[in-house]
């Protein structure tokens, strides 16, 4: 391998790698960064097993070459080299690498050792705005299960009717569901469904969330590609690949309550400050009690401990149906409210006639591409 790069467009590679390099090892070998050279372009890799990545940037190629080197150390002596170009060479998996003054040799593995990151056939692709996608998934992530004991709800659920692609999390105290429209359908009439892991989601946000460009999305049967561009030739840049949640999503829909009996419209905001404000005064299970009254168009807010006192406030709203008085998860209520963009926000109550009420739906008013469904915690 025998290589010019300049210090800028390698320090980009690793940032970017860095984002998604395991932490703790399960094996030695996962501590490394795989360094390859591929015509015009160097090509860095890293994995923990589960996902992986690769990432491309032109360079000045003499000789090819791969070596695997520790990432985490390559990536730090980056940080100090000056912006300059970077000469990289390989003697007998020693990497040399040499910027101005500074000349280091490197300890590197033999690419060998270094675990394959699977290939996923580039076919049915789907296509995004690569914010807008991030931030989709970014409204339902926080919201799949922290539990490892129903894996298919440890993840957030993906599937595509048409040119709609919907993003769904629960863990059985609630539920998101948020709604984007491609920019590409897939070529197949094939519909794409596919569980990612909520990890996954994470790090598909970090690295994916600033981008300013396409992303491509290739789903197989256990594995799934997220791809986009160099802007400066039809190339790869990046390539992201993860493994698939196996099992069958509950049908979440049946959760979705069809009937409302409250509906009210408020200020979004107004609202969330009360609810923070309840919080700080909530018992064991951070209750708030929350009091639809249609004839005085009123939402009243209440909890109390017995250690640090109570807490009572009201906000006008536009509310009609059945009065209703039901206890929420003030979390669970904060969470779903900060993913609304909207100045309003709509809060519909099922189930109230019934002696259990029925979970609460909250909306953005005027956007109905995000759903969040809370379960109460009990009557009033």
């Amino acid at each position: 391998m025998k290589i010019s790069i300049l210090q800028e467009k390698l320090k980009e590679g690793f940032g970017l790698i860095d984002k998604v390099s395991p932490k703790n090892f399960v094996l030695p070998v996962l501590k490394n960064v795989l360094l390859k050279t591929e015509k015009s372009f160097l090509k860095i890799s890293a994995t923990d097993l589960e996902t992986g990545i690769n990432w491309w940037g032109l360079a000045k190629v003499e000789e090819e070459g791969e070596v695997a080197v520790p990432g985490s150390l390559f990536s730090g002596l980056l940080s100090l080299l000056p912006d300059k170009q970077i000469n990289i060479s390989l003697k007998e998996n020693n990497l040399l690498v040499e910027s101005g003054s500074y000349k280091t040799r490197i300890k590197g593995v033999s690419p060998e050792d270094f675990p394959l990151i699977p290939k996923v056939e580039e076919k049915d692709c789907l296509v995004f705005d690569s914010q807008s996608f991030c931030r989709a998934l970014s409204a339902v992530a926080e919201v799949a299960s922290a539990s490892s004991a129903r894996p298919e709800i440890a993840g957030i659920y993906f599937y595509s009717q048409k040119n709609k692609v919907y993003f769904v999390a629960t863990d059985s105290f609630r539920l998101a569901e948020k709604t984007l429209t491609a920019k590409k359908s897939s070529d197949s009439d094939k519909e794409a469904a596919f569980i990612i892991p909520k990890k996954t989601a994470k790090e598909l946000i970090s690295v994916f969330g600033d981008k300013k460009s396409d992303l491509r999305i290739y789903p197989s049967s256990s594995q799934v590609l997220f791809e986009t561009l160099m802007a400066e030739t039809n190339h790869p840049q990046i390539h992201f690949v993860s493994r698939l949640i196996e099992g069958e999503y509950p049908d979440y829909q049946e959760i979705v309550p069809k009937n409302l009996d409250t509906e009210a419209v408020f200020d979004k905001d107004e609202f969330l400050t009360r609810i923070k404000a309840a919080s700080l005064f909530s018992g064991k299970v951070n209750e708030v009690k929350l009091s639809f009254k249609p004839k005085e168009n009123l939402i009243e807010f209440s909890s109390q401990n017995q250690e640090s006192g109570e807490f009572n406030s009201s906000l006008k709203g536009a509310i009609k149906g059945k009065p209703a008085e039901v206890f929420f998860d003030c979390r669970f209520l904060t969470e779903g409210l900060a993913n609304i963009k909207s100045s309003e926000a709509f809060f519909g109550i099922s189930g109230v006639s019934g002696e259990e009420v029925g979970p609460g739906v909250i909306r953005p008013v005027g956007d109905e591409t995000y759903t969040y469904v809370v379960m109460p915690i009990r009557n009033g």
